[in-house]
């Protein structure tokens, strides 16, 4: 054989034996982990942190119903399935980063992610509460960091935010339209400090509507008196939990409020700005208009539930009959419809028919 034909025999034989290597290792690579499922995420990721799962599906549930919306943020810039917040005052997207190596990238829009995020934030609140590993066990012992991971200021609200959460513990959640499962379960919270602060519900009463509890915005956050004579009720949705939005528009940060907020689960209805004074919710329409925010998101119809339409009906027949304002679609109005604004709620989920006719009936 002569030289040229040795040669090209060796480059022949050297990309057979590369081609049959690269053959081998794709033949013995193992495939690619599959995503896990929700109920799989939940699961993993309580064992991991050592954190009850009943609980943490609770958390998440009280948080977002379980949906993380795309990675879209909330009012107050939280983040997926189990909330995880970056904003000037809270920070548990970085905690969660931190403690769990995740990007924030992917605890914003991965679900997975999110949820091995919200657990290590939860161990670690568990962690600073002093639970010891036999406390973690128990399900009760873990309402201080419960109450931690929400991030009110308050006594009364950390009550209210942790309740909420243990709440569904009790009762389990709903089976239509979640991809989780969760039953009931029975369990008594151990409050400690907090057993002492108002519970949910039994605040002061507005004197503005009575059946409502009053909790008072921060003063940044709206304006004191009116410019214009109110004509109109303003619908919108939180983008976020009932006693979260409660925190957020008391904290002088979030330059936003709104003059009552109604929750989803029984139709509570917290005032926090008197209907005389003027709230921040609507832009042009903050002068004349009321602004009722919806525990929910607009994405998701499973937080408007009869009771929240009945109660919101309730209270916008009381304010329309209070000052004058039509009972019809031109002056009670959604956020979307009013001059001015780039927001989308109360969206398509929202069932004016129904709301209208209670608010007529």
């Amino acid at each position: 054989m002569n030289t040229r034909k040795r040669v090209l025999a060796a480059a022949v034989g050297g990309a057979l034996v590369a081609s049959l290597a690269v053959a081998t290792q794709q033949a013995t690579a193992a495939p690619p982990a599959e995503e896990p499922t929700m109920n799989e995420a939940f699961t993993q990721a309580a064992e991991e942190f050592d954190v009850p799962r009943s609980l943490l599906v609770s958390v998440g549930y009280a948080e977002t119903h379980l949906d993380g919306h795309n990675g879209e943020p909330s009012q107050d810039n939280g983040f997926g399935v189990m909330h995880l917040v970056s904003n000037p005052e809270r920070k548990t997207l970085e905690q969660a980063a931190e403690i769990a190596g995740e990007s924030k990238a992917d605890l914003k829009k991965n679900d997975a992610a999110n949820i091995r995020g919200g657990a290590a934030v939860l161990r670690a609140k568990a962690d600073k509460a002093g639970l010891k590993a036999a406390d973690r066990k128990r399900v009760e012992a873990w309402y201080p960091a419960v109450a931690a991971y929400g991030g009110a200021e308050s006594a009364s609200l950390k009550r209210l935010y942790a309740d909420a959460a243990y709440d569904f513990v009790s009762k389990g959640i709903p089976a239509k339209g979640t991809k989780v499962r969760l039953s009931a379960q029975k369990v008594t919270p151990e409050r400690g400090k907090l057993a002492k602060a108002a519970a949910p519900g039994t605040g002061t009463k507005s004197e503005d509507y009575p059946p409502a509890i009053w909790n008072p915005a921060d003063p940044a956050n709206y304006n004191t008196g009116r410019s214009a004579a109110i004509s109109q009720v303003v619908v919108h949705v939180t983008q976020g939990a009932y006693a979260g939005t409660i925190s957020w528009f008391k904290n002088p940060e979030s330059q936003v409020s709104a003059h009552y907020v109604v929750r989803s689960s029984d139709g509570e209805i917290t005032q926090m700005v008197r209907d005389a004074d003027t709230a921040w919710h609507a832009r042009s329409g903050n002068a004349s208009g009321i602004g009722i925010e919806h525990e929910g998101f607009v994405d998701d119809p499973s937080w408007f539930t009869d009771a929240m339409y009945r109660s919101s009906a309730a209270l916008t027949k009381h304010l329309c009959d209070k000052h004058g304002i039509p009972k019809d679609r031109a002056h009670i109005v959604g956020h979307n419809e009013v001059p001015g604004n780039d927001h989308t709620d109360p969206g398509p989920n929202w069932n004016w028919d129904t709301y209208m006719g209670y608010v007529n009936s």
